[in-house]
């Protein structure tokens, strides 16, 4: 990204550099209310010139030719109308993973990262903890509404990677058509296409398959609401992704109601909600049935998943 090769890679020399570049876009987009302008400016800018934040850090003075500058204009603009940094770049980064994500689906978002470690967790003990017979079935591992698909390609690449690929299979499903199209695509572009199933189906009742070991379910659960009052970038997402009718669990309702059947008899349940629902979820989870509850916290100490079990546990 220095002299003459930068000036001819990015079209000619403009005067501008990378920092000058980077500056004045973070003042525009701190102008138009982001939280992130900094940040949002770097990402933008690397994505632009196909380099990592690092090398723009390490290289503020290297000249950005005309056209890459015009280009990082039209995207800096794109974020001031509060379109989402991960659908200009087309790319969002999840589990160490980098997923193509688009209006077809919500943008993974860190805190449900838990949802993947706490499933690989619970599938590293079912696998260990007693004798499995030689023909044994592979477990079943069930992403309830996989939108882009991160949670269950996350799970495929760490399934593979810890040798679990003959013992463990994934269903992905959805309701919509195109977020399964989006989901499919980034289990091919990481290659683990072949350990996943995808079905189209309204949770979990018009899919035929045994009963899922772990299920795992990041479902819409903001207040109908509450959705218009999200920050704006979040209008660029499908609001049937966000929706969870009127308190935000009607899915999750709905969910818990079915996993008497679609969950194994040993199976676990996790399912994502917002940092003030887990009280409400767990609530129904024992009025519904006999079922154990444990509450799992984000990085932030927030509550952030449930996980529901077979018993009378608390």
């Amino acid at each position: 990204m220095s002299g003459s090769n930068a000036d001819a890679a990015t079209g000619g020399s403009t005067g501008k550099t990378v920092g000058s570049l980077i500056h004045g876009g973070a003042a525009r987009l701190r102008s138009s209310g982001s939280e992130t302008a900094r940040l949002d400016a770097e990402l933008l800018m690397g994505h632009v010139l196909r380099v990592d934040r690092s090398a723009l850090l390490a290289a503020p003075e290297a000249p950005v030719g005309a056209d890459h500058a015009a280009a990082y204009g039209e995207f800096v603009e794109r974020r001031a109308r509060g379109e989402p940094v991960a659908y200009i770049r087309g790319i969002k980064e999840f589990h160490g993973l980098a997923f193509g994500v688009d209006s077809r689906a919500l943008i993974p978002r860190p805190e449900t990262e838990l949802l993947v470690d706490l499933g690989l967790e619970r599938l590293r003990r079912l696998l260990s903890e007693r004798p499995r017979a030689a023909d044994a079935q592979p477990l079943i591992a069930w992403d309830v509404g996989t939108g882009s698909g991160a949670i269950a390609v996350a799970l495929a690449a760490e399934v593979r990677r810890r040798g679990y690929a003959k013992d463990v299979r994934l269903l992905a499903t959805d309701v919509s058509a195109v977020a399964l199209a989006l989901a499919t695509e980034n289990a091919v572009s990481h290659g683990v296409a072949d350990l996943i199933d995808f079905a189209m189906g309204d949770l979990t009742g018009s899919i035929e398959t045994r009963p899922a070991d772990v299920l795992l379910a990041n479902l819409p659960y903001v207040p109908t609401a509450t959705v218009p009052t999200l920050p704006v970038a979040a209008s660029f997402e499908p609001t049937n992704a966000l929706d969870g009718g009127d308190d935000g669990l009607d899915l999750l309702r709905r969910l818990i109601d079915e996993l008497p059947t679609a969950l194994a008899a040993e199976g676990v349940a996790l399912l994502e909600t917002g940092s003030d629902q887990d009280s409400a979820v767990a609530d129904y989870a024992h009025s519904a049935g006999p079922w154990s509850v444990t509450i799992h916290k984000d990085l932030a100490g927030l509550p952030r998943v449930v996980e529901l079990a077979r018993g009378d546990g608390p």
